[in-house]
């Protein structure tokens, strides 16, 4: 039985629902409902005009609506009359086939008729900084290696802990936080949950991370390369395939290479086959190929992939296996879109199993200190425009997410590489004024 969000308004004393969608660029949409009219909205949805965000539609387009799914609530911990609810968009009576929760929902189908559960975890990086985005906050977080420095992490403990307090209320299972490898940076694991649930709880936590840290009076920022000098904000994500119940964990397999199964390399030949391919997706930013392709930084190293390999616990690949039963893929960064990256992981890894795709032997390497042995490694995108055209004519992605997902994102995300190289930057001034 479908819950009734009228009547959990009344015992929860909710005032207001956030209904909310995200667009194709990643950008948290929302309309502010009173509790009143959410009985009618729970049932039409709360009306957009999609041209307005960031998807493929014009001012001619009828309305669009979010229609809210009533397991994706969440009170705000930091304003509890307020409850936020993830939407899925529908216009003239039939789903948006090209908004990133339906891409991902569309998958979700795809694996559960094959009697796949996909179940993932984010590990998503921030910098705190300050309200002009010009510098980190903290003046005295100045080491070579600050990671988990424990005086910077405590200077910023109010926030910290209110973020942490907030996950724990929400019931996430938040188990760490602690200061990463860049001067102002920081992360907050909780525990991985059904794919759906975790893209919800993703698109959540970065508008609850900006929101408390404003409520300090503070700056948060997911930006994949907020600063040249410092390590970028990746978000890692680990993925591992559970049976249709969700209680076995198909990845796991205590006799393989590594304590994993056939499927789960299959499902890393599928990840590592089409990686170029998803590049634009899980980098899908201008900025994202300066943490990509980027020198050497104040730490010592970038922590950031430039080669589609994979070893075992190293981390100086794209894809690193922790532990017996799951993958980290190491090459989102924090500008990802968390339905759109989940979808096209799922894409690409069934991909991968239908095709009894082969990941190759790993490499038990450095890939920083010695590139040169992994002979054959096909390199990652060098800017968004050569990730975009890679996308564009991946038969993989289009067969997986659909003619009409990767057309409007292409098309979309064409517009703004055009609207990047119409400006002009201090360095071509810098050095071409004089040629």
């Amino acid at each position: 039985m479908a819950k009734d969000l009228a009547q959990i308004a009344k015992q929860k004393k909710i005032k207001y629902f956030l209904i909310s969608f995200v667009d194709l660029f990643g950008v948290l949409r929302a309309k502010l409902v009173p509790a009143r009219a959410i009985q009618g909205m729970q049932k039409d949805g709360a009306g957009f005009a999609g041209f307005a965000a960031w998807l493929d539609m014009t001012p001619a387009h009828p309305d669009m609506f979010a229609i809210p799914d009533p397991d994706s609530l969440m009170q705000l911990p930091w304003k509890p009359e307020v409850a936020w609810l993830a939407g899925d968009l529908h216009m003239d009576g039939r789903v948006v086939e090209a908004s990133p929760r339906v891409a991902l929902k569309r998958q979700v189908d795809k694996a559960a008729k094959k009697g796949y559960r996909l179940k993932t975890g984010v590990e998503c990086e921030y910098f705190i900084i300050n309200t002009d985005g010009t510098d980190i906050s903290d003046p005295g977080d100045i080491q070579q290696k600050p990671c988990y420095d424990q005086s910077a992490l405590m200077r910023r403990y109010d926030v910290i802990s209110e973020i942490c307090d907030s996950m724990i209320s929400l019931g996430w299972g938040p188990y760490q936080n602690d200061h990463e490898d860049a001067n102002g940076q920081f992360e907050m694991n909780f525990d991985y949950d059904d794919c759906l649930r975790t893209a919800d709880k993703h698109a959540f936590f970065k508008f609850m991370v900006k929101s408390i840290a404003e409520k300090h009076g503070l700056r948060a920022t997911f930006m994949p390369k907020p600063f040249m000098h410092l390590t970028g904000n990746g978000c890692h994500f680990h993925t591992s395939i559970w049976d249709k119940s969700g209680r076995k964990n198909q990845f796991l397999d205590p006799k393989g290479e590594l304590g994993n199964s056939r499927l789960a390399y299959q499902f890393l030949g599928g990840i590592l086959h089409n990686a170029q391919a998803l590049c634009s997706i899980f980098n899908p930013t201008v900025n994202s190929y300066k943490r990509i392709n980027a020198p050497r930084t104040l730490s010592g190293a970038t922590w950031s992939p430039n080669a589609v390999t994979y070893g075992g616990n190293n981390r100086t690949h794209m894809v690193r296996i922790p532990d017996p039963g799951r993958f980290e893929l190491r090459l989102m960064d924090g500008a990802v879109n968390p339905y759109l990256g989940a979808a096209a992981v799922l894409t690409a890894g069934l991909d991968g199993i239908a095709n009894k795709r082969d990941p190759g032997k790993r490499l038990d390497i450095d890939m920083y200190a010695e590139p040169q042995k992994a002979r054959g490694a096909k390199k990652l995108p060098l800017n968004l425009l050569d990730a975009l055209r890679l996308t564009e004519k991946s038969k993989v992605l289009r067969a997986g997410l659909g003619d009409e997902v990767i057309d409007s994102y292409i098309k979309l995300k064409m517009q703004e590489w055009e609207d990047y190289c119409h400006h002009l930057t201090q360095w071509e001034r810098d050095h071409t004024l004089d040629c």
